[in-house]
């Protein structure tokens, strides 16, 4: 697995850094083929104060990606809402992959 971590108007620190990896190791344990993580955390110079931090993933799955991104007035606030978005949309998908249409037992033709 692929991560990057990047900031935009922003320093990622060591901490900041730590924080994500703890909150993506969630969501990667429910979906074990992950290919490629890109989060990218930003600090939007408009007026409005409390949607000011965004912070957004890119999570390359096979034969997926999916795009989760949000904004809070705390960047902490903004990635634990936004992993909580990632692991929704990823457990969503790991559904989807799994073949739920089993035949049933007694529609099994089994001839002696």
């Amino acid at each position: 697995m692929n991560l990057t971590i990047s900031g935009h108007h922003l320093e990622v620190t060591q901490a900041l850094r730590e924080y994500v990896l703890n909150k993506l190791s969630r969501v990667i344990r429910h979906f074990d083929q992950v290919v490629d993580v890109n989060v990218l955390l930003t600090v939007e110079k408009q007026k409005e104060k409390d949607r000011r931090q965004r912070a957004e993933v890119t999570l390359h799955v096979k034969g997926r990606e999916i795009f989760v991104e949000h904004s809070h007035g705390d960047l902490y606030a903004a990635i634990d809402e936004l992993m909580d978005k990632l692991d929704r949309q990823v457990c969503r998908h790991k559904d989807r992959v799994q073949n739920h249409h089993h035949t049933a037992a007694k529609r099994l033709d089994i001839s002696p």
